[in-house]
């Protein structure tokens, strides 16, 4: 008899898998570094879209300056 070239599927029950466990994530160990990245975010923000004019915390224009390009890039209007 000729033997064939992909043996076939035995007719026994497929080999049962685990069912996968859903992933925990430590909301304690993650939520201290949200907020500081959050917090660093509206800083970041502050200073490249408002630190000018009424809203200025420091005097002068050397933040205005240091962000000038920031603020093009990012859409806002210094000018």
């Amino acid at each position: 008899m000729a033997q064939q070239a992909v043996p076939s599927a035995s007719p026994a029950t497929p080999a049962a898998r685990p069912a996968p466990l859903p992933l925990r994530v430590p909301v304690r160990e993650i939520l201290p570094w949200a907020v500081l990245a959050a917090v660093l975010g509206v800083v970041l923000i502050y200073f490249v879209g408002a630190e000018q004019g009424a809203t200025s915390l420091f005097g002068g224009t050397w933040v205005h300056e240091f962000t000038h390009d920031g603020r093009h890039l990012l859409g806002f209007p210094c000018h």
